[in-house]
């Protein structure tokens, strides 16, 4: 599942609006910074594994700060880029950013705050 990349800020308020009924994953990335593209790398692959229960979404923060700015200030969480946030029901569950950016890392959050629906270990 490729991240689908959001630019403006209806965008925001749809996808938000969709993790009531399907975690999302929202990652903050810098298209100028080597640990930035390490962390979208991670993501990507963690995307690829079959079975995934969530949704993804990539805000460019070079090109999207007024979204990078609504994220900061809605959820009341510094910016930093990279920056994971999983989201479920329209709510910060789990955070990580620069290094701790890991598939590894990710499936423990989801494991931890997320249900997996039937079907999805």
């Amino acid at each position: 599942m490729p991240l689908q990349v959001l630019s403006t800020l209806d965008g925001l308020e749809s996808a938000l609006s969709g993790s009531s009924g399907r975690p999302l994953l929202l990652l903050k990335h810098s298209l100028t910074c080597g640990t930035s593209a390490y962390a979208h790398e991670e993501v990507e692959d963690f995307l690829s594994e079959p079975g995934v229960p969530v949704d993804a979404c990539v805000v460019h923060v070079q090109t999207g700060r007024a979204v990078s700015d609504a994220i900061a200030g809605r959820f009341g969480i510094r910016h930093e880029s990279p920056q994971l946030l999983l989201i479920a029901n329209s709510q910060v569950v789990w955070q990580a950013s620069h290094h701790r950016i890991t598939r590894r890392e990710i499936a423990a959050a989801l494991k931890r705050h997320v249900t997996a629906p039937p079907g999805h270990p």
